[in-house]
């Protein structure tokens, strides 16, 4: 699917996820492998040695492209198309999630919580001086798997309702930028004369992944917080919660871009908005949810 098009960068591009993912994949083996050799089982939800909880981690992190091994999610994701980027976000995460939820116990609770606070940090901080809308949306991912991250040892199925409702947000994302062909920010600042309705969707779309309430999106952060501080972890609460200020900045950006600026030139035409197009029914659902 990533190399569809034959472009070199396309190609570039699944050279690198099979890479990724093949070296994932065998760390996996190598760390239940680790285990046997030191405990006698092959249970992968059950591990017990250090030192494969601590393989099995970064294993699971570079599947999903936690900090410090998310460099080949943006390139991916960059020279993938949307329609394909929307499959890497969103359904190709679901395995490599459902192998963290079902390992939550043997993982390495301090690597993982210090991996969800820079990936938190690195994914809002990265994308602040982004142009291209794939890229954004990359580092949002990696933003959003550090608040999943950090409460997978506590509440697993606090991750699960945070990457339910992520996959259905950034949908959304996706298949708008796809609808109207925006690659670039560039692009999505003259689409609200074309489609004014459809950017005012990716606009509530948009306030939402940022976590503001009161829309979908600040529910997962706001049980997060009070999950965290259950745990005695108020300082890590903290530290994200004003870390996601970082996300929240590149999102209103990406927000003012869709809908208040306007191309500088007065047209002579009828506007493009009054003639009636045929709106995305997906899209709307997604939304309204």
């Amino acid at each position: 699917l990533i190399s569809k098009s034959h472009h070199p960068r396309a190609i570039e591009a699944a050279t690198k996820y099979f890479l990724v993912q093949a070296a994932a994949s065998a760390l996996v083996l190598f760390s239940s492998m680790t285990n046997a050799w030191h405990t006698g089982q092959w249970d992968i939800t059950q591990l017990t040695h250090p030192v494969s909880c601590l393989i099995l981690t970064s294993a699971i992190a570079m599947k999903l492209g936690l900090v410090p091994f998310h460099f080949w999610f943006p390139e991916v994701l960059q020279g993938s198309p949307l329609t394909t980027g929307l499959l890497l976000s969103t359904i190709m995460k679901l395995p490599p999630m459902a192998l963290l939820f079902m390992t939550s116990p043997s993982l390495n609770p301090t690597l993982l919580t210090i991996m969800a606070i820079l990936s938190t940090a690195l994914g809002g901080w990265m994308g602040l001086n982004q142009t291209q809308t794939r890229k954004i949306l990359a580092f949002s991912s990696i933003s959003h798997l550090g608040w999943m991250a950090i409460i997978v040892i506590y509440n697993p199925k606090l991750t699960l309702l945070n990457f339910y409702l992520y996959a259905l947000m950034t949908s959304t994302v996706f298949l708008t930028l796809n609808s109207i062909k925006a690659l670039k920010l560039s692009t999505l600042m003259t689409t609200w004369t074309k489609a004014p309705a459809l950017n005012t969707m990716l606009l509530l779309t948009l306030l939402s992944l940022a976590g503001l309430p009161p829309l979908t999106g600040f529910l997962p952060k706001w049980l997060i917080i009070q999950e965290l501080t259950k745990q005695d972890m108020a300082p890590a609460a903290t530290i994200i919660s004003l870390l996601s200020l970082l996300g929240l900045f590149f999102y209103l950006r990406l927000a003012y871009c869709t809908t208040i600026t306007l191309p500088p030139h007065t047209t002579n035409h009828m506007k493009l908005w009054y003639t009636n197009k045929p709106t995305s029914i997906l899209v709307a659902i997604l939304t309204t949810m």
